[in-house]
């Protein structure tokens, strides 16, 4: 990555853009700026070949002087292409509200989906979106049409924080609306068990899914005893802790906070990190005050190798 492009992916910086359809182009362009182009299909806009016309294809890329002389629909495939779907999953359930900083969980996903959205139909490749919390409250199918990116990043855009988690309730629905194979994105803060994780993904897994877990935390959650030896908090043996999606409260040493939490966070996300392995998926966990770009070169990572 290009030292003179990084200042762009902070999401301090992002969140000061107008939209979030800026924030997807400045995230997207500036990073691939800082990237040579790939001898497989990258980001160039090359002509490569033919592939045929499927539903939810752009009709603007077909060939119709082909369909003039074939009868047959074909759309022209270019580098930069690779053809595949792309259903990003986001979590708006309460926590994914919470931020010590000047971006929540919420905001950073949102950006990141975003991003994802931006650069799957930039390659021609069609992109969808669930939303959920303890049930779908949102769901756009995958399209390459004209208008469907603006009418994606608008729905990202007006998704709110709220309700609890029913991540394997949610799961068993998003497969009655991902009957092809594509590309699954998650994007949460999982405050889940890991068993129920591996439930929720495995039928997608298991049906030839390509997955890919973005894992939000906020530096506080990360790591919270620098709140407990903050100057305002000096003195204090306890804290009373709220969950935010259920509002109960627990009153927590800060002993505990400087000591035995950041064990339990990192057995938790090993837990995690193993259950994503062994279905196949990719887990990584991302602090909400680091850049996008390595969520983004992890995803086209993870896409290289799964074509």
């Amino acid at each position: 990555m290009s030292s003179s492009i990084g200042h762009l992916l902070p999401p301090s910086t992002l969140a000061s853009l107008a939209n979030l359809e800026l924030v997807a182009r400045v995230a997207v362009e500036g990073f691939l700026i800082g990237m040579h182009r790939s001898p497989r299909f990258g980001f160039s806009q090359e002509f490569k070949e033919y592939r045929a016309y499927v539903e939810g294809d752009d009709p603007r890329f077909v060939d119709w002087n082909v369909y003039a002389r074939t009868d047959r629909a074909y759309i022209r495939r270019f580098e930069g292409e690779t053809n595949t779907r792309l259903m990003i999953l986001l979590d708006a359930s309460a926590s994914m509200g919470f931020g010590s900083h000047s971006v929540t969980k919420l905001q950073y996903g949102k950006f990141l989906a975003a991003a994802l959205g931006y650069m799957a139909m930039r390659q021609h490749d069609p992109a969808g979106l669930i939303v959920f919390d303890e049930e779908v409250r949102q769901y756009r199918p995958p399209t390459t049409r004209s208008g469907g990116l603006l009418g994606l990043i608008h729905a990202i855009d007006a998704v709110q924080p709220s309700g609890g988690t029913r991540m394997l309730d949610c799961f068993q629905k998003f497969r009655e609306h991902m009957t092809r194979r594509g590309l699954v994105v998650v994007i949460s803060d999982l405050y889940c068990d890991p068993a129920a994780l591996t439930r929720a993904v495995q039928p997608l897994a298991y049906t030839g899914h390509d997955i890919v877990i973005f894992q939000l935390l906020d530096p506080q959650e990360r790591a919270p005893a620098g709140l407990a030896d903050s100057g305002a908090a000096k003195g204090r043996e306890s804290f009373v802790v709220e969950d935010m999606e259920t509002r109960a409260t627990m009153q927590v040493s800060a002993q505990y906070l400087r000591d035995a939490y950041t064990t339990r966070l990192e057995n938790h996300l090993g837990e995690l990190r193993r259950a994503a392995a062994n279905l196949g998926a990719h887990h990584l966990a991302l602090s909400t005050d680091e850049p996008l770009d390595r969520a983004l070169r992890q995803y086209l990572k993870f896409r290289e190798g799964h074509r």
